[in-house]
């Protein structure tokens, strides 16, 4: 496998900007749903990773697509892609 192959099987979620937590950071929760153990009906979860702005572009509400990437630091081990839509405005 090549390097250039390799990148680009990295894992890629989407999800919505919950919180902006410093400068180039945000928190971003997606959602998933996985069958009951016993009952087998659909349960909804969440998961909210730090995520890594460099553009700071994104705004908390944004439906973003991040990229799973090398530790940038203690705790963000995603990046922003894409802000495939911007939170509507009041």
């Amino acid at each position: 496998m090549t390097k250039e192959t390799e990148r680009n099987n990295r894992k890629e979620l989407i999800g919505v900007v919950r919180s902006k937590t410093g400068d180039k950071s945000v928190k971003v929760v997606y959602e998933y749903k996985i069958p009951h153990p016993l009952y087998k009906k659909e349960i909804r979860r969440k998961t909210t990773v730090h995520v890594h702005d460099s553009k700071n572009d994104s705004n908390v509400g944004d439906k973003v697509r991040i990229m799973a990437t090398r530790p940038v630091s203690k705790l963000k081990r995603w990046r922003i892609i894409k802000v495939l839509e911007k939170a509507p405005t009041v």
